[in-house]
């Protein structure tokens, strides 16, 4: 797999559209940080790292619906294995007004724009989600 964070993005959007509570993902340290940025956000209700007998672990993610409509409506890779998108800290953006967020992978760590413009430090943008 070339992008393990896009193949986590997309089972997330084809799961929303089929209206499940549950979906599954290989587990991986991004994946996980980039999981904590969306709890942390409440795009997500949680997940749940689920080790198995002689398989590789596994993340269930439980999604979250509000009146029957996904809390993500939409989210969308910024940064792709073939073209690197990179920001400086004066340079962020907002996506939608300042209703979504862009996650961004930092010198200190993975997390979302808002926590970046407050450590003062820049990175690439990974994905943004509203």
């Amino acid at each position: 797999m070339n992008d393990p964070l896009g193949d986590l993005l997309t089972r997330i959007r084809n799961a929303q559209m089929r209206r499940r509570p549950k979906v599954s993902s290989p587990a991986s340290n991004l994946r996980v940080r980039v999981l904590d940025v969306l709890a942390s956000e409440g795009y997500i209700r949680g997940y749940a790292r689920i080790e198995h007998k002689g398989a590789p672990p596994e993340l269930e993610i439980e999604l979250k619906y509000s009146n029957g409509q996904p809390a993500i409506r939409e989210i969308k890779r910024v940064s792709k294995p073939g073209r690197r998108v990179y920001s400086a800290v004066r340079d962020l953006t907002t996506v939608a007004n300042g209703l979504g967020v862009a996650i961004l992978s930092t010198p200190k760590g993975v997390m979302s724009d808002s926590r970046a413009r407050e450590e003062n430090v820049g990175g690439e943008i990974l994905c943004n989600v509203f």
